[in-house]
This record gives structure tokens, C-alpha cells and sequence, in this order.
């Protein structure tokens, strides 16, 4: 991004929100204008932003044609709703949700695995699922040098993917715990504080979740390999941030293990840490 950008961000006031502005500030990213846009319930919200503090704005079109990028991170429905009006307005979105992302017309990119995707843009170009991004950044080197037979994935995933309210409840519930005191949950099916739950998102098709079934989906687009077999089995863990994953590879071609190393530790997006003798 250039500092001549004007960026909209919507859903500013959420988790994903607020962090895409701390990571915009650590970078230093230099822009001409940020526009902070949210539910017309938050609209006067201040954000600390660059030492300053910018006012949240009910997001709006007419807040899209002052932008030619806009960040969604936001739920579905508002995508949905929202992101055909920047398009209409010149303003390319960067969609969060699960919107678009199977949407034939819209380029599902991991920037380190199918960057060459956007260059099909049409003004929208969806984000994946989080757990999803983590699998194809760790899957594609292997696949890309040996091939791919299946996948079989199991994740451990913070409460953060819940959003603020998910931290909020892990919070509650660990003192409610340490208080001796009965805690009922609200954003988690069962109380999530010294427990993991098997069951991220509504339940879809052959006892798997959409949680699960969108690894499936969405990994297949972006490796663009559409009859890769995958199974996944996502759980959400008492962790407030930062999600896991254990991933099993069937490859097409042999390789042993100081191939994958060496694959892994210089492939973009990737840090390889593997000295168990060091605890690393």
C-alpha cells in the first residue's frame, strides 16, 4: 500500500478490526486516510490509532467512495450487504467472512500460496477461514514439490476466533471458576475455561461443521485441486489467542524428513522450529 491510500476498515471495533489497526501502526504502513467504520450502534467509538484517536463512523456508501480499499471484518450478512456497495464505488474490498469465499467469481488468496489468484479480481477478494490460511501456508511447499494424496487435519483453536466476546467469556469463566462459582456460558456451547469442545460453528453435512467443512472447500480453491480428500476435525481449546494444528500428509511422491526441513524452513510465511533436544 502506498501512502497516497485511503483505506476504509470495517468492523473496526471488533477483534479482527482492532488488530488489523495495531498491525497497520507496527508496520508503519503510510497512508493518506483511515476510515473506521462500524455498526451505527458503535458509531462514535474512539480507536487509538498512531498516538491520535479516530472516531468510528456507521458504515455507509457514501464512506466507500472516499476509499479505494476497504477491510471487512465483519459477519457474513453485512459482508454481503455492504461489499457490492464499495464495489460500486471503485473501493476494492478484502473480505474477512465466509461470504464470497466459494464464490466462482471472487479469488480466495493466501498471499505466500496463490497470490497470482488476485489478478482475477472483480472488486472483491475474499480472506479464508483462519484455520484454513494456517494449512495451505504449511501444506503448499510439500504439495507443490511432492504432491498430495489426502489430508487429514485436527485444530486447536483459541477462543479469540470467537471474536472479543470469546475472550471475554474464557476470561469470566476462569474467575467464576476460581471463585467457586456456577458459570454459564453464553458465546460457547459448554463452559470453555480447563475444557475443548469438539464443535466450532453449526453442524452441516455427515456429522462434520462448517467449521470443518470450510478447511475442505476452502483449501481445495486455493491449492486449486478440487477433489482433494481432507478431513478435518476443528476444537476449540481455553487458549485467548493463536490457533494450532496437527496435520497428517499422504504425498503422491516419497520424500524423507530432512527434505520436508529443508522445504519448510525456506518457504514464505513459515518459521521453522524443530530442535526437541533444545525444546524447541
Amino acid at each position: 500500500m502506498g501512502k497516497n491510500i485511503r483505506v476504509a476498515v470495517v468492523g473496526a471495533t471488533g477483534a479482527v478490526g482492532r488488530e488489523l489497526l495495531k498491525v497497520i501502526e507496527e508496520r508503519n504502513v503510510q497512508l493518506e486516510d483511515i476510515i473506521l467504520l462500524a455498526d451505527p450502534q458503535e458509531a462514535g467509538t474512539q480507536i487509538p490509532f498512531k498516538g491520535n484517536k479516530l472516531t468510528v463512523q456507521a458504515a455507509g456508501a457514501e464512506h466507500f467512495a472516499k476509499a479505494q480499499l476497504a477491510f471487512f471484518a465483519v459477519g457474513t450478512d453485512i459482508s454481503k450487504a455492504l461489499a457490492p456497495l464499495a464495489r460500486k464505488n471503485n473501493c476494492l474490498v478484502i473480505d474477512n467472512s465466509y461470504a464470497f469465499r466459494l464464490d466462482n467469481e471472487v479469488p480466495l488468496v493466501v498471499p505466500e500460496v496463490n497470490i497470482g489468484d488476485i489478478a482475477g479480481h472483480k472488486g472483491i477478494i475474499a480472506n479464508p477461514n483462519c484455520s484454513t490460511i494456517i494449512m495451505a501456508v504449511a501444506v503448499n511447499p510439500i504439495f507443490r514439490a511432492f504432491g498430495l494424496k489426502r489430508i487429514i487435519v485436527s485444530t486447536y483453536q483459541a477462543v479469540s476466533g470467537a471474536g472479543i466476546a470469546g475472550i471475554e467469556e474464557l476470561k469470566r469463566n476462569i474467575q467464576a471458576d476460581t471463585d467457586n462459582e456456577v458459570f454459564e456460558p453464553k458465546v460457547f456451547q459448554y463452559p470453555i475455561a480447563f475444557n475443548v469442545i469438539p464443535h466450532i460453528d453449526e453442524f452441516v453435512e455427515a456429522g462434520y461443521t462448517r467449521e470443518e467443512m470450510k478447511m475442505v472447500y476452502e483449501t481445495r480453491k486455493i491449492l486449486h485441486y478440487p477433489d482433494l480428500p481432507i478431513v478435518a476435525t476443528t476444537v476449540r481449546v481455553p487458549v485467548y489467542r493463536s490457533h494450532s494444528e496437527s496435520i497428517n500428509l499422504e504425498m503422491e511422491k516419497e520424500a524423507d524428513i530432512e527434505e520436508i526441513r529443508a522445504l519448510m524452513s525456506e518457504a514464505p510465511g513459515i518459521i521453522l522450529q524443530d530442535d526437541p533436544s533444545g525444546n524447541l
